[in-house]
């Protein structure tokens, strides 16, 4: 089911938050983070909710405001949270490009930065499962979630696709798998 999966991935994108906010932890602690779990971690942000989830998000909300309207209004205006939210992300690429550049930037900037990205993250995922995925299931009727489902599956973006999902799977397997080797390298 739609739900089942928007769930899923954000237990996926809070995996990948919390290993974002162990790397700003040692970063903090003015230690080396291993910044190919950080860019990893931001290539999958760039590309995975932007291109799939938040996509399908979209599709359920546009639903929910026709058939509930006060129930949308209470979630807010989802697409403007998005493009939030991909703007915090791209400062934290940047934020981090200044950092491996040597360029001049302050630790404090930077950790405030990739603080108010998994912050805002974390905050938006919550309202949308205390809010806006509850209000999706009370409201949306079964033809809503057949027409949802065909219009994501027939979309024309690659990303859809089984052979996609399976890149993501590896690029989650991979992320997890660096952030194993950075941690066992510390100690």
């Amino acid at each position: 089911m739609i739900i089942e999966r928007l769930s899923r991935e954000h237990r996926n994108i809070e995996t990948l938050l919390a290993i974002l906010e162990r790397e700003l932890e040692i970063f903090d602690r003015g230690d080396r983070p291993d910044y190919e779990v950080i860019r990893a971690v931001i290539s999958y942000f760039e590309l995975y909710p932007e291109m799939y989830h938040h996509p399908l998000e979209e599709l359920v909300f546009a639903r929910l405001k026709r058939r509930d309207p006060a129930a949308a209004a209470k979630v807010g205006n989802l697409t403007s949270e998005h493009q939030k939210g991909a703007e915090r992300l791209r400062r934290v690429a940047q934020a981090v490009d200044y950092v491996l550049a040597d360029r001049d930037m302050l630790r404090q900037n930077v950790d405030n930065i990739v603080r108010d990205f998994i912050e805002s993250e974390r905050h938006h995922i919550m309202m949308e499962d205390r809010d806006f995925l509850p209000a999706a299931l009370k409201a949306l009727q079964p033809q809503d979630w057949a027409e949802i489902a065909s219009a994501s599956t027939d979309h024309v973006d690659p990303l859809f696709s089984d052979a996609a999902e399976e890149t993501f799977d590896a690029l989650r397997a991979r992320i997890l798998q660096l952030e194993q080797e950075a941690e066992a390298g510390r100690h």
